[in-house]
């Protein structure tokens, strides 16, 4: 559904449960260079992450790699910088929902080069940010939203429920 893309990401279990999401929901997952961990197979196995098979992965050198990979993709800049709220963005089937580094957030030139993309999920003045990981499901629920849920289950779409609805 969409694309899912996290610059330099640093925290493997982020980076895990938003795979998890991706697995979930049929989103792909893009990777920029460098990357604070491992996500060699072994490396993968050992830290029990056995959905990663329902995930497609793609590991870009870099982000202007991914740009040149899909010239006419719509890309939306989750920051805290913005002044405009993720809700007010239209998202559709293919889009790049582009999230930062945990410590960092996404570099500032990026951020410059397309502020009109940009988008922020509101909080309290005092918190400097969300986890990565929740703020992606976010991003991405509201995507799906948008979209009807297009290829999930949802209550209106499920054949058999697993427990007794009397």
């Amino acid at each position: 559904m969409f694309h899912i893309v996290l610059v330099e990401p640093e925290i493997p279990q982020n980076t895990g449960n938003i795979a998890r999401t991706c697995a979930a929901t049929g989103c792909e997952l893009h990777l920029i260079e460098p990357l604070g961990f491992d996500i060699s197979e072994k490396a993968l196995r050992r830290a029990g992450l056995d959905y990663w098979h329902l995930v497609k992965v793609h590991v870009h050198g870099s982000f202007e790699e991914l740009q040149t990979a899909y010239p006419y993709a719509k890309f939306h800049y989750f920051t805290t910088k913005s002044r405009t709220l993720y809700t007010n963005s239209a998202y559709h089937e293919g889009d790049f929902l582009v999230f930062g580094k945990e410590t960092r957030g996404l570099p500032e030139e990026l951020l410059v080069a397309h502020p009109k993309e940009c988008v922020r999920i509101p909080m309290i003045d005092e918190s400097r940010s969300l986890n990565l990981s929740n703020a992606v499901a976010i991003a991405v629920y509201e995507g799906l939203r948008q979209n009807g849920f297009k290829g999930l289950q949802t209550a209106g779409n499920l054949h058999r429920l697993s427990w007794d609805q009397t």
